[in-house]
């Protein structure tokens, strides 16, 4: 029977589920080899054999749980829509944009802006014409995109993924999975 949960509470077990795996793995270790003149410690329980055989056992369905729980997870981000800006995505796809795209993009026009004024830092007192504007001296510098423009879509950024944060946090809590 499949049980339901929330992705937040999903998300919370498989940090459990991670820490006990490695936990496991870490006390299988010491009885894996041992001197023969040695008292087997797990004598009263099947032997060291049978106690590595059980905690592999327990380690190999603690990593089947957390396939189960990500694979549900990851049906239930590409089957979810959120829109946001105007732009509407499956939640696997924002996921993806916030990992892949947003902070290259966001250090691209950072980067940017950041060339604009290093430049015009060094041409103190030269005129700077935008674009669409004519150029009123031969020494003028052009600037090749609308810094209004940018600093608008520089915000947006930040907005953006101050909202995505916030609206992920909150289908997280709300939407349930089936394990």
């Amino acid at each position: 029977m499949a049980a339901k949960m929330t992705i937040t509470e999903a998300l919370a077990e498989i940090k459990t589920i991670t820490a006990r795996i490695e936990k496991k793995r870490a006390a299988v270790m010491p009885y894996l080899v041992r001197d023969g003149r040695v008292i087997d410690p797990h004598e009263k329980d099947g032997g060291s054999v049978g106690f590595v055989g059980r905690e592999r056992q327990g380690i190999h369905d603690l990593e089947e749980r957390l396939v189960a729980i990500r694979t549900a997870i990851q049906r239930k981000n590409l089957d979810t829509s959120l829109t946001l800006e105007g732009e509407t995505r499956s939640l696997a796809a924002w996921l993806t944009w916030r990992r892949e795209v947003s902070a290259g993009s966001k250090t691209f026009l950072s980067s940017i802006a950041s060339h604009i004024q290093g430049h015009r830092q060094r041409e103190r007192g030269r005129s700077f014409v935008q674009p669409g504007n004519e150029l009123t001296k031969p020494e003028d510098i052009i600037v090749a995109v609308n810094e209004a423009a940018l600093s608008a879509e520089i915000e947006q950024m930040e907005t953006l993924l101050g909202t995505l944060d916030g609206k992920l946090s909150l289908l997280n809590a709300t939407i349930t999975i089936d394990i």
